[in-house]
């Protein structure tokens, strides 16, 4: 079966390095606008400050990855990391809201050399066999950070607005610092090794990518695999449903529809990203000994289960029990199209992995707008039809693809 204990040990040190990092983002998160109201900014002021960061984050994505083929791996993610550190405490700083608006657009920058070095990293140093479940524990961390973050970023919050800004540049100072220096022997895993899991040590040296020796694969090319495109439909899909519709009309769907109380919101979140982050070793194992096509074909078959039923059943119960399908089918998906990449990638594959990454980050920006356009104009209900249409060709996608990489 195989555990935490048999991946590499730069698994191990990505996954902390990514806890941290997302405590640090959930306790900045209930900063952000009460410190931007401080300015005596409106709501859409506010909103634009969170909007930067994500914005800036997906514009970014594929440069990022084109300085990870150049520079390696964990040049990068240091670069990423101090960014992160430097322009959160450079916000906290901020003595007019354009500041805090340029610092929050610069962490995102951050963000994104930061996600695409950890990534491309994570799929090179793992063997085939254990891809699935390596990404299941790294993502496993990030979520678990998230659901941490939020509840310490309200106690400083009380002190200061600009507090969780400062801790969360040193936290990450320090976690960049010692992953660092911790990955500096991070070794690639080859094609034979990926193949027969047996370990060759080829020292990365300070580039961390720089020195296997073998051409990486453009994003030109990986698109004319169907596995990859697979991938990038599914995790469009995820953007969309997830990550997008799931935290903004289906809330709203809750309270004009349902008419239940606001605060089963946040019971709904929760209760999805619990099992996410639970299921996501467990979800990352059958990817590895299930294959990534049915990891990718239950994972999406949950989450258009979970849209059936919101629309059929027009019920609290329903809807709580939409969000857990959505997390457990979330967990699927991310570890099985995460290593589905590193089989296609087979070395360095910056912008590969940045691609997939960022059609996440479209999927979240254009869904919320089209569902909720929907939801005005027609109906929820087409709204959630068209959010599970966008799902169900993720489904396709994953139905036709080869069963091991080409």
């Amino acid at each position: 079966m195989g555990g935490f204990r048999e991946l590499p040990r730069e698994v191990k040190i990505l996954t902390a390095v990514a806890f941290t990092v997302a405590v640090g983002f959930g306790i900045q998160s209930p900063a952000i606008p009460v410190f931007a109201g401080e300015f005596g900014v409106g709501s859409a002021a506010v909103g634009a400050v969170v909007s930067a960061f994500a914005f800036m984050r997906l514009a970014t994505g594929l440069p990022g990855g084109r300085l990870v083929n150049r520079f390696g791996e964990r040049a990068v993610l240091t670069t990423g990391m101090a960014l992160l550190a430097v322009t959160s405490i450079l916000a906290g700083l901020s003595w007019n809201y354009p500041q805090l608006l340029i610092f929050r657009g610069a962490c995102g920058v951050g963000s994104a050399l930061y996600t695409v070095s950890a990534m491309n990293m994570l799929l090179r140093v793992t063997p085939a066999s254990h891809r699935g479940r390596a990404t299941g524990y790294f993502q496993g961390g990030y979520y678990l950070g998230t659901v941490t973050g939020p509840a310490l970023g309200g106690g400083l919050l009380g002190v200061s607005p600009r507090l969780p800004f400062f801790v969360y540049g040193v936290a990450v100072a320090i976690a960049g610092a010692i992953a660092t220096v911790a990955l500096s022997k991070a070794v690639p895993i080859t094609d034979a090794v990926a193949r027969t899991g047996t370990a060759a040590k080829t020292g990365m040296g300070s580039g961390a990518g720089a020195g296997d020796g073998r051409p990486g694969i453009t994003l030109g090319r990986a698109l004319r695999h169907r596995s990859y495109l697979a991938a990038l439909t599914t995790n469009f899909g995820l953007g969309w449903a997830v990550f997008g519709v799931r935290v903004s009309v289906l809330p709203l769907y809750l309270l004009v529809v349902i008419k239940a109380d606001a605060a089963w919101i946040g019971t709904g979140l929760a209760v999805g990203a619990i099992l996410q982050a639970v299921t996501l070793p467990v979800a990352g194992r059958v990817a590895d000994q299930w294959g990534r096509r049915p990891s990718l074909l239950l994972g999406q078959g949950l989450i258009l289960g979970s849209l059936v039923m919101v629309i059929t059943w027009q019920t609290l119960v329903a809807y709580l029990a939409a969000f857990a399908l959505m997390g457990l089918g979330t967990a699927f998906c991310t570890t099985g199209g995460a290593a589905t990449v590193g089989d296609v990638t087979r070395g360095r594959g910056g912008t590969v992995v940045a691609g997939y990454q960022m059609t996440a980050d479209l999927g979240m920006t254009v869904g919320p707008l089209v569902a909720g356009q929907l939801a005005a104009s027609y109906s929820y209900e087409v709204a959630f039809l068209a959010t599970g249409a966008v799902v169900l060709i993720g489904w396709i996608m994953a139905l036709v693809m080869p069963s091991r990489p080409t």
